[in-house]
């Protein structure tokens, strides 16, 4: 087991890193031939960067993605040596850092790509990026969305020709990102990939070539085998979670990486008519047992759960009592015999037979999966255990 922090901490997230291990291995599995690109931008969805990148490399996956230049380089700090993938912007503010750990970045337009060759040029270098294309996502990339999918690709595969041709840039990749391979509906998805298609074959007609050509991540691995190319990205589903309710990555045999648990603080009779949290929203019915845990919205725990979560003690569900604070949440523990102070409290994962899943954490917000794992604060100590 290694343990982040030295202080004992009131919440804390388990990460399981052998199921990270046994995660990446169906990944690479159902990535067939293709390499495996893991995405651990945003401190790996709240699991720890470093951690789960180190075992995604030992069981499978021989490229790295984040969104910022920050992410790359406190990776390769750590001592980290394949390659990474800046997904997002990077100014020609980046490009000595970009050269210095040898990364490999995303060129959004041909704009960006002059920017980042000058300055890639005026330091003696040349930079390695991946082309990246917008074929419907509407978000960054080259323009492959406009007009028919022939008209697109030819005005496109102009731009790239000239972007690929700046003596400050190597570039060995191209990839695009599908908005919609997680819904039930495929049609768009599909129409982004002949989208990508048809630039692929018109840049091959002007005899340019990539050695790394992406397109699936987590849901399209699934959805959208022919997309699989020479490499695809595995992100949500490396932390065992689905990319949606249609699209179900667990059915393959991942399993969720992150629990989050707390313990108790407190425990106190509150009489009937007495009030809880701020606000008084809540005030008792009858005479309840309240337990306090040390777990809040400063921790990530979404304060949009007041009233609507649960947690779990001594594998009884207990609802949330009044407003969640900042660094505490009150639970309802009356019928639930023998609860004392320090007794465990799950707020993500199993407990006994019963289990909050992050999925339900999110439908119960509005949200997705991603957005809960993202939120767990910096400050809660992550436990890695083998």
């Amino acid at each position: 087991m290694i343990v982040t922090g030295e202080l004992p901490e009131p919440v804390y997230a388990e990460i399981d890193l052998t199921r990270v291990a046994e995660n990446t291995k169906i990944l690479k599995r159902d990535a067939g031939t293709a390499r495996l690109m893991a995405v651990v931008k945003a401190n790996a969805y709240g699991h720890g960067a470093e951690k789960i990148a180190r075992v995604a490399l030992e069981n499978g996956a021989s490229w790295l993605g984040v969104a910022r230049l920050s992410e790359a380089v406190s990776l390769r700090k750590a001592g980290i040596e394949a390659p990474i993938l800046i997904l997002g912007y990077t100014s020609e503010a980046g490009v000595p850092h970009l050269l210095r750990y040898n990364l490999h970045q995303a060129i959004l337009e041909l704009s960006h790509a002059r920017r980042l060759s000058r300055a890639a040029e005026a330091m003696g270098g040349r930079l390695s990026c991946h082309i990246k294309v917008d074929t419907g996502m509407g978000r960054v990339g080259f323009d492959a969305a406009s007009g028919t999918p022939e008209e697109s690709a030819i005005s496109c595969a102009a731009a790239i020709a000239e972007a690929v041709s700046l003596k400050g840039l190597h570039a060995d990749g191209i990839f695009m990102h599908f908005a919609t391979a997680d819904e039930r509906d495929m049609a768009p998805a599909r129409g982004q990939w002949h989208r990508f298609s048809c630039l692929l074959t018109r840049l091959e007609s002007l005899g340019i070539s990539f050695d790394h050509r992406h397109a699936a991540n987590s849901a399209g691995i699934l959805t959208m085998p022919e997309a699989r190319l020479d490499m695809v990205r595995g992100g949500i589903s490396l932390y065992g979670l689905n990319p949606s309710p249609g699209v179900r990555i667990d059915l393959r045999g991942v399993r969720p990486v992150m629990a989050l648990k707390g313990c108790i603080a407190q425990v106190k009779w509150v009489k009937k008519g007495g009030s809880v949290s701020y606000g008084a929203t809540w005030r008792a019915r009858e005479d309840t047992l309240v337990a306090t845990v040390p777990c809040g919205y400063g921790d990530g725990y979404p304060r949009g759960l007041s009233r609507r979560g649960r947690m779990l003690v001594k594998g009884r569900s207990a609802p949330i009592l009044g407003r969640i604070c900042m660094d505490m949440t009150m639970i309802d523990v009356t019928g639930i015999e023998g609860v004392r102070v320090g007794d465990e409290v799950v707020i993500i994962g199993g407990q006994g037979d019963q289990t909050i899943s992050v999925d339900e954490i999110a439908e119960v917000m509005g949200t997705i999966n991603y957005e809960i794992t993202c939120l767990i604060a910096p400050r809660v100590p992550r436990i890695y255990s083998f």
